[in-house]
């Protein structure tokens, strides 16, 4: 019996990226940046407002706020004329002279020599005259030219994954293209004469098609671009022309139906002549008996996986999902693993890991994980897809552990949160 490590070794062997290609940034989002993105111009382009308020000279309103006196002796306050307004987007140069101020607003170009902005809260507002309560130091409220990025700065660099920041940065150069490894191509397939589609109603002795929508789902979670094939039947002519015409148009295969029983013997040999898939046994429950190989001219990675649709999903999670990632560039292809106390008694099959459904929780007063397993005994209720639904964690048993007890701490994977 193979250990889950050497048939996860063996799979994550035999990912290929897809070629990089040159998309919309609308269209980059959670991709991997595949180039150096070189900027040409100074971000911001020119020296602009930061803030709402009155563009000066610094050295103009030094003395705001002290105490001020005219030549009657009397306080008076420092106040400025307001000789004009530059809202954003303005294209009309102004040249502020010594002891004037300038309306801004917050994006707008500054004036020539004013060195700082007043913010409005720091003035009376006026629009001809505009009284001053505090000073500003050069420098203050102004973003100069270039204060973000350099003409020759790496805006955004190869190999990092493409989110709302580098999305915006990217429009903020000016790239309205950038070239990303795409998300990898992936077909599931279904196979099984007691299938049937959910449109139509099962007669005697057949069931929905459960796998093709709920891997195909899980591909588009992991990152895929995913052709939900559907039902092939059990016809050997019609499964090899169907999977034949996915190796043209995928990366990544995906049979589920296609091992236990008879099944497996007239999957493989329908495809015998497009390459060789191994069936194993794999030392993990759910999902021990599962294949592999690759098939086509381009030996395209091709899973066979078990009917039962739990079984079909964990065995996706453990082998194809982390294919899926690497395709993507993804440098921690696995999900992130933490340790949990049980808080109820958790008992797994001798000498196969263990990837069962629980809940995961954290206690408030410690910030200490803690998990429910979900399911029962092994074997018992591992086909129920529902418990598959209330989970948030998947728990690993080793192999070599037959029985977890209340209060010890297991490891646990994250999977995708609800809600």
């Amino acid at each position: 019996m193979r250990s889950v490590e050497e048939q996860q070794t063996r799979v994550t062997a035999a990912a290929v990226a897809p070629r990089p290609v040159r998309v919309a940034i609308s269209e980059a989002q959670g991709l991997l940046c595949a180039e150096e993105v070189v900027t040409e111009r100074p971000l911001p382009g020119f020296d602009q407002a930061a803030i709402d308020g009155y563009a000066v000279r610094s050295v103009d309103v030094a003395g705001a706020g002290a105490d001020l006196r005219g030549e009657d002796g009397e306080p008076t306050d420092l106040s400025l004329p307001v000789v004009g307004e530059v809202t954003a987007g303005s294209r009309q140069p102004i040249r502020l002279q010594p002891r004037q101020a300038v309306r801004v607003d917050t994006g707008a170009p500054l004036p020539t020599l004013a060195d700082a902005v007043l913010p409005l809260e720091n003035t009376d507002g006026g629009r001809a005259r505009v009284r001053i309560f505090e000073p500003v130091r050069s420098g203050d409220y102004v973003r100069r030219a270039g204060d973000d990025v350099q003409p020759g700065d790496v805006a955004v660099r190869a190999g990092t994954i493409i989110g709302a920041a580098q999305v915006g940065l990217l429009a903020a150069v000016g790239r309205d293209k950038v070239l990303v490894h795409p998300r990898p191509r992936l077909s599931v397939i279904s196979v099984g004469g007691e299938l049937v589609d959910v449109d139509r109603t099962p007669g005697p002795g057949q069931v929905y098609d459960v796998n093709s929508y709920a891997l195909a789902a899980a591909a588009r979670d992991a990152g895929a671009d995913v052709n939900r094939v559907g039902i092939a039947g059990n016809d050997s002519r019609r499964l090899r022309e169907v999977v034949e015409g996915q190796l043209i148009r995928s990366e990544i295969v995906v049979i589920a139906g296609a091992v236990g029983g008879g099944a497996s013997d007239e999957v493989r040999e329908a495809l015998a002549d497009l390459g060789t898939l191994e069936v194993e046994r794999v030392a993990m429950h759910p999902g021990s008996v599962q294949g592999f190989g690759k098939l086509g001219r381009d030996e395209v990675p091709t899973f066979l996986l078990p009917s039962n649709p739990v079984s079909a999903l964990v065995v996706f999670e453990v082998m194809v999902r982390p294919l899926i990632r690497i395709a993507l560039g993804r440098r921690q292809p696995m999900r992130r693993v933490v340790k949990a106390r049980t808080v109820g008694t958790i008992t797994s099959i001798a000498d196969r890991k263990g990837f069962l459904r629980g809940q995961l929780m954290r206690d408030e007063a410690t910030g200490e994980y803690l998990v429910q397993a979900l399911g029962g005994a092994p074997g018992a209720s591992s086909h129920l897809l529902a418990t598959l639904a209330e989970a948030n964690c998947l728990v690993l048993v080793d192999r070599d552990v037959t029985e977890v007890h209340i209060g010890e701490e297991v490891d646990v994977a994250f999977l995708a949160q609800r809600g």
